[in-house]
């Protein structure tokens, strides 16, 4: 399946961010069936709390296409995005969002609320969620897991 082999390539970018111990969400930008961005989660490396990962493969994907308009590009990304994410998907004009796991803390495509269904914008995003979610959920887990052990040890 399409969607598995992107979410994916997403999941490696989630991994990178584990690394770091960012948070580990991964995103990729398709469009016309090829990867034209990815990235993951820096929030923490950059200090900055807008370096989330769609924010960040929304920009290169923008830098590559020379456009801000990311008319028929497709979304992969781990976790479901914050609010200020998927404003940033809407005003980018992307096509339609995959997600992993949702964020039932967070989430603003369908776990707290809904902003690409529940509100008028000029732009509609799809949406697909659930794809590969049991792999997306884990690596958060172990993520949360692991960053409490390394806090306990100091």
């Amino acid at each position: 399946m399409l969607e598995e082999k992107f979410m994916k390539e997403a999941l490696k970018e989630a991994k990178k961010a584990y690394e770091k111990l960012e948070v580990p969400v991964g995103c990729v930008i398709v469009k016309d069936g090829k990867i034209i961005s990815r990235a993951y989660n820096l929030k923490e490396t950059k200090y900055d709390t807008t370096k989330h990962a769609e924010i960040l493969a929304i920009q290169k994907a923008s830098k590559k296409l020379k456009s801000w308009r990311l008319i028929d590009c497709e979304m992969y990304v781990t976790l479901e995005p914050c609010s200020m994410c998927a404003g940033a998907i809407i005003n980018s004009r992307i096509k339609k969002v995959y997600i992993g796991s949702m964020d039932k803390k967070t989430g603003a495509c369908g776990s707290v609320f809904n902003i690409f269904a529940d509100y008028k914008f000029n732009h509609k995003v799809e949406l697909e969620t659930g794809i590969l979610q049991g792999e997306c959920e884990n690596i958060l887990k172990n993520f949360f897991k692991d960053l409490r052990k390394i806090k306990s040890n100091k």
